[in-house]
């Protein structure tokens, strides 16, 4: 029987991954994996997204009885050279969205049919391809509403599930590659992760116990707990999706089941939000980079290095703030409300350009996904697609009372204000100096003062952003 290679690349499991199967249909299957930098240039892994990978990849090789071969260098190279040395019929792989892949891949197809291989490529990471949810005029949809509602919910139930392949074939013989995953050398030299890791179960088997655990309790009050930080009642499904440990479907289908009520419609449209944002990219592929309204090319941003340190520290002097960066920092994930009002502090309070806060998130988050990563600052910023309006400026101080009204989030990722009232948690600035002395609270050595001032950086926004309406 002849081979059939499945690449895995972000579809990092067994279930629900429609080229692996047809993969184990056409012979003895090579699962394969292939670190390519060379291709991805400025969009390679950060350093929170290759520590997820080197946990996931250990996962899926143990699913696949230790047959997972993996590679370093040039996909399309190490293609055609495992084609052009072994009797390789058919190459699968799940479709990626991104400009730089969909340039290689395609060049990869047309290399390997040169070659008399096999090329099949698969929907495995979305619910609807980006060609198919457009508007009635064929051009695509820049406004999520109408996106989710007109679109998405208009267009063609997910294709069902299928299952995972039973009695797999291993090829056998040396196809070269790496000697393990170690040596793809994903792992940082400090160790700085070990904190990370006991957030997270990473792997298939993780995925759907998340997912599980989503239906039993948070699902029931995610419509408005999921903007409680200190709650569980989001499903922190995102790194696993990103990877493709859990498909779409599987979650999209498993909500179906959950119920037809307000939570199971919200959460659905934050699978829709994540399919916008594929959208985006395939139809705008500079946007990762390049503002979708381009007047905010001439925004004045501002060029403060020390504030954007700061902020990336968590050490801005807003509790609200510091604890969702410092909560990025220990666990490479932080929470969706918590993302919206760090992302309204830099760019809108700082005036520092999105693309800041873009590349940390790049390199700090496990969900580091660059459809959802770009469309989202850019929301914030302003200049996205259905953006939100430039006077949208989150107050850190009532975003903090509102949404962690007892403090019990802010607690833990800011414990230095452990013992200040509720009252003054939100701006110690005010507490009176005996309770700051009673709390251990000395602002500026203790803890930061504020980096700025709420009301005087809101108007600074406010000016620049009408400066772009004259």
């Amino acid at each position: 029987m002849t081979i059939a290679i499945h690449w895995f690349r972000q579809d990092l499991r067994l279930a629900d991954n429609p080229a692996l199967c047809q993969a184990v249909a056409r012979g003895q299957l090579l699962p394969i994996y292939i670190l390519d930098d060379d291709h991805a240039g400025d969009h390679a892994m950060g350093g929170a997204s290759r520590l997820w990978l080197h946990y996931s990849l250990t996962s899926l090789n143990k699913s696949l009885d230790g047959k997972l071969r993996v590679y370093r260098g040039s996909a399309p190279e190490v293609l055609a050279k495992l084609c052009s040395e072994h009797d390789i019929s058919t190459v699968c792989w799940n479709r990626c969205y991104e400009a730089w892949r969909i340039e290689r891949d395609s060049a990869i197809k047309e290399q390997l049919k040169s070659q008399g291989v096999e090329v099949i490529s698969s929907n495995g990471s979305l619910l609807w391809e980006p060609w198919q949810v457009l508007k009635k005029d064929g051009t695509p949809y820049k406004v999520f509403t109408p996106f989710f509602k007109n679109g998405c919910l208009t267009a063609a139930e997910p294709a069902p599930c299928k299952p995972t392949p039973e009695n797999i074939g291993y090829a056998e013989g040396d196809f070269g590659g790496l000697a393990s995953i170690d040596a793809l050398a994903l792992q940082p030299t400090i160790p700085w992760d070990k904190v990370m890791l006991e957030h997270w179960t990473i792997g298939e088997t993780g995925a759907l116990e998340k997912l599980q655990t989503f239906a039993d309790g948070g699902v029931s009050h995610y419509k408005e707990g999921r903007n409680l930080p200190a709650r569980s009642y989001t499903s922190r499904l995102a790194p696993h999706m990103h990877f493709g440990e859990i498909s779409p479907r599987t979650v999209w289908h498993a909500a179906t089941l959950m119920g037809d009520d307000e939570n199971v419609y919200t959460f659905k449209s934050e699978l829709g939000w994540r399919e916008f944002s594929y959208s985006l990219l395939y139809h705008f592929p500079a946007m990762p980079r390049q503002n979708m309204s381009r007047k905010f090319d001439a925004f004045p941003w501002g060029d403060d290095h020390d504030a954007l340190k700061a902020w990336q520290r968590g050490m801005t002097g807003y509790p609200i703030v510091d604890a969702g960066m410092r909560e990025l920092w220990h666990t490479g994930y932080m929470h969706n409300r918590v993302r919206m009002i760090v992302g309204s502090f830099l760019v809108k309070n700082l005036l520092l350009h999105w693309h800041h806060g873009e590349a940390w998130f790049w390199d700090t988050l496990f969900d580091a996904d660059l459809a959802s990563n770009s469309a989202s600052w850019q929301w914030v910023a302003g200049c996205g697609a259905d953006a939100a309006p430039y006077f949208r400026i989150f107050n850190p101080i009532t975003q903090g009372e509102k949404f962690d009204p007892e403090g019990e989030y802010t607690r833990r990722w800011v414990p230095e204000l452990n013992e200040l009232p509720k009252k003054y948690l939100y701006q110690p600035w005010e507490a009176p100096p005996m309770m700051l002395q009673a709390a251990g609270v000395e602002l500026g050595v203790t803890y930061p003062k504020p980096i700025v001032e709420v009301k005087a950086s809101r108007e600074r926004a406010l000016g620049a952003f009408k400066s772009l309406a004259g």
